[in-house]
């Protein structure tokens, strides 16, 4: 019940949404350097860029999951290791 909750209001929520509110850090990051110092070259480039922001935006996916299910496992193995010893 509580997840349906939680679900209706985050469908809910879409409609009120931007698009620039979903701007990552980076982004935001290379804003605000643009404002304070319009100069500004960086003195580092990436080896390799996705071609586009949906490609971006999977692999930062993948890695929120997969970081989930890192986080998911350990918290799991320490919940079933404490009601292991409690039993």
């Amino acid at each position: 019940m509580l997840f349906m909750l939680i679900l209706a209001f985050m469908v809910l929520q879409l409609p009120l949404a931007k698009a620039e509110n979903w701007s990552g850090a980076d982004e935001k990051a290379e804003e605000a350097i643009k404002q304070l110092s319009p100069d500004y070259e960086p003195w580092f480039s990436p080896v390799w860029e996705p071609p586009s922001g949906e490609i971006e935006s999977l692999l930062f996916s993948v890695q929120a999951g997969i970081g989930a299910f890192v986080v998911g496992y350990v918290i799991g193995r320490h919940g079933a290791g404490r009601d292991a010893r409690n039993a």
